[in-house]
């Protein structure tokens, strides 16, 4: 079922299909392979493709083998010079970084600079002044901005960020209306679309920056609770600690686990991240020390979840690379009897630092890549699609 009812908006239909293979294949895929994966006559995919084209949507280049199969030569659908871009903000407690995504969801760094931390309402504005920058310089192709924030988000605008002090900010107001979501809900996302969960009918996914959330990711998308901020796995009380957490409550496995767990294992000061991914890389007593409630954490979890594998981005790859043994001593004795003949695999991203950047632009495209989208595309460029 399309839900088109008439040949315009069959046709608008047909041609976002075509735009969403595209981009889901990373433009890697022939268009052959597209004319076969959505069922679509050899003369239609010609047409649709070629309607693409001239709306500069996508460009079609020579497939970069040859051909195996008799008949004409086929190309690789991918994205125009000139075709949309999405800007992806990853704002962290202490930094951001700025990148556009093209259709595909090939990422370019834009810029990447630390910020002040506090108070909110001028870290934002500073961002929102770098966006617009950013945007002047690549319109009109850019068709959305979305930020990944290391909080709950609640209602998809108002921002937390316990560690900073920052209650109840309307960040969206604050960056000119941009998509707004938690950096781990995107970067679980994004291992969904283009990592270790795209396979995965359910999986768990974790986080690991200053603080620890994660995702569960049900058919390739995040859960998104009623308020818009399930996931906030590193606020339940998991390892029995009764130390005080910024968030309000006590006993946060978060406080055990992540960037300022580190910088405190190994007697520094919290809240500097370039030295907390200094300890994560040098100082193994202290990564074992935050690995140990890890894998607690992670076993009750499953326990309670049942997914089929569980992925790591942020720090979460760097401490399993140092304290993987540390990890399992108690992941495995923490697992129901039933659970251990077959434990879920943990394992790090596959997208590595960019995950939360690849789950934001996500977000922008998933917008985008609408009938809205396209006829807004259509009436900027003054276009035929």
């Amino acid at each position: 079922m399309t839900g088109a009812t008439t040949s315009s908006e069959l046709r608008q239909h047909n041609l976002l299909r075509v735009l969403r293979a595209v981009h889901d294949g990373e433009a890697r895929i022939t268009r052959s392979e597209l004319t076969r994966d959505l069922e679509l006559a050899r003369g239609t995919a010609a047409v649709l493709v070629g309607d693409l084209v001239n709306a500069r949507l996508i460009r079609e280049e020579p497939a970069p083998e040859p051909q195996r199969t008799r008949g004409r030569p086929t190309a690789v659908p991918g994205p125009h010079p000139d075709g949309p871009l999405a800007i992806a903000v990853d704002l962290r407690e202490d930094a951001w970084t700025i990148a556009a995504a093209e259709l595909g969801g090939r990422l370019t760094v834009l810029e990447d600079r630390p910020h002040d931390e506090n108070p909110a309402a001028d870290v934002l504005a500073e961002l929102a002044a770098a966006v617009r920058r950013h945007r002047a310089d690549l319109a009109p192709r850019t068709v959305g901005v979305a930020v990944a924030a290391p909080g709950p988000v609640r209602e998809g605008r108002l921002l937390d960020i316990p560690h900073l002090d920052w209650r109840d900010v309307d960040a969206v107001a604050a960056l000119d209306g941009a998509l707004l979501d938690n950096d781990a809900t995107v970067a679980g996302l994004a291992e969904a679309r283009r990592g270790a969960l795209r396979d995965a009918s359910l999986g768990l996914h974790l986080h690991i920056e200053f603080d620890l959330g994660g995702t569960l990711v049900v058919a390739g998308n995040p859960l998104p609770g009623a308020r818009g901020t399930s996931g906030e796995f590193g606020h339940m009380p998991l390892t029995g600690t009764d130390v005080a957490c910024a968030c309000g409550a006590t006993g946060c496995w978060g406080v055990e686990v992540g960037g300022n767990a580190l910088l405190r294992a190994a007697g520094l000061p919290v809240h500097d991240h370039a030295r907390a991914l200094q300890v994560l890389k040098e100082n193994k007593a202290a990564v074992d020390e935050v690995a140990a409630p890890l894998g607690v954490g992670i076993s009750a979890l499953v326990n309670a979840l049942d997914p089929g594998v569980v992925t790591l981005s942020g720090m979460g790859p760097g401490i399993l690379d140092m304290s993987m043994d540390e990890v399992q001593k108690t992941y495995l004795p923490g697992l129901m009897t039933f659970r251990r003949e077959q434990p879920p695999a943990i394992i790090p991203s596959a997208l590595g630092t960019k995950a939360t950047l690849i789950g934001a632009a996500e977000r922008v495209f998933d917008a985008f890549l609408t009938p809205e989208g396209l006829t807004t595309w259509h009436n900027r460029a003054n276009t035929t699609v």
